[in-house]
């Protein structure tokens, strides 16, 4: 399938039947990454009496439980309910079907090589995806291609689909990126790291509040009218997938939550239409 469409004046193609995937499966019985240490997601064949959910134990069907923290198993997205008092959920916030959208790939800059700020304090061993790097990659891309922003970061190894990120601090956002990103009007921010803020923030949370433009230590937010900007994390961009524009399609469960579980796919731009 392929389908033509017009976007700030230009016209495009893209081909539908070849999706690439970016986000990690979430298997429940093998490797996952995940943050913080929390327990694996897991499942179980459900037992009611006389009754077996498994097959292999002579049950007529498959029929598992199973248990998962969206924010800490694997590729997720989250809404600002995340931070917020009220209950507000991504099945309601994540409209947006195919999302004109550029991937980028970054290397962080060490604490004591940037200016940029954080809060709480940066650390020394603290490694920042900064402003600057940020508008060396996109200084040259098609504005209308930023409703979505993917960001892969150096290095791009595989264990990223398995890594426990409370062994080494991974990177995150500085205050200054962020702003950059906000002024960008990127609607959906998509990278590989488990958290765009510090892993150790005092709970402050800085690179959030500024992205759902939410005041710092606030959790108001207004149920009725609040902000649609989804955030993807610990998706996983292989090295063979090109920087440039895409469309991207994010799919979800109906999750009432402020966060679930996603699937991402990516398709070629492949030319511009005559």
């Amino acid at each position: 399938m392929e389908i033509r469409f017009t976007l700030n004046g230009g016209e495009y193609v893209s081909k539908l039947s070849d999706p690439r995937e970016i986000s990690i499966p979430l298997d429940f019985y093998g490797s996952q990454p995940n943050t913080y240490d929390v327990e694996k997601a897991s499942a179980k064949p459900y037992v009611s009496g006389e009754f077996i959910g498994d097959t292999r134990s002579g049950g007529g069907c498959n029929f598992e439980e199973h248990r998962l923290i969206p924010h800490c198993n694997g590729t997720h997205t989250e809404c600002v309910g995340h931070i917020s008092f009220d209950r507000i959920s991504i099945d309601k916030t994540l409209k947006d079907i195919l999302i004109p959208s550029t991937l980028i790939t970054v290397i962080p800059e060490r604490s004591d090589d940037t200016y940029d700020t954080y809060i709480p304090e940066k650390n020394k061993e603290d490694y920042l995806i900064t402003e600057r790097v940020l508008r060396e990659k996109i200084i040259n891309h098609n504005n209308g291609f930023l409703d979505g922003l993917i960001i892969r970061t150096v290095p791009n190894s595989k264990d990223k689909m398995s890594r426990r990120y409370m062994t080494d601090q991974p990177a995150f956002f500085s205050i200054e990126a962020m702003r950059f990103i906000s002024e960008l009007n990127v609607k959906h921010l998509i990278l590989d790291l488990p958290s765009i803020d510090r892993s150790f923030d005092e709970g402050k949370l800085t690179a959030h509040h500024i992205y759902w433009n939410v005041p710092l230590e606030s959790h108001e937010v207004n149920a009725d009218e609040h902000s649609l900007k989804t955030i993807t994390e610990m998706a996983f961009i292989k090295d063979e997938i090109k920087d440039g524009e895409y469309l991207l399609n994010i799919q979800i469960p109906g999750f009432v939550s402020d966060a679930s579980p996603s699937r991402l796919f990516l398709f070629e731009i492949n030319k511009k239409s005559d």
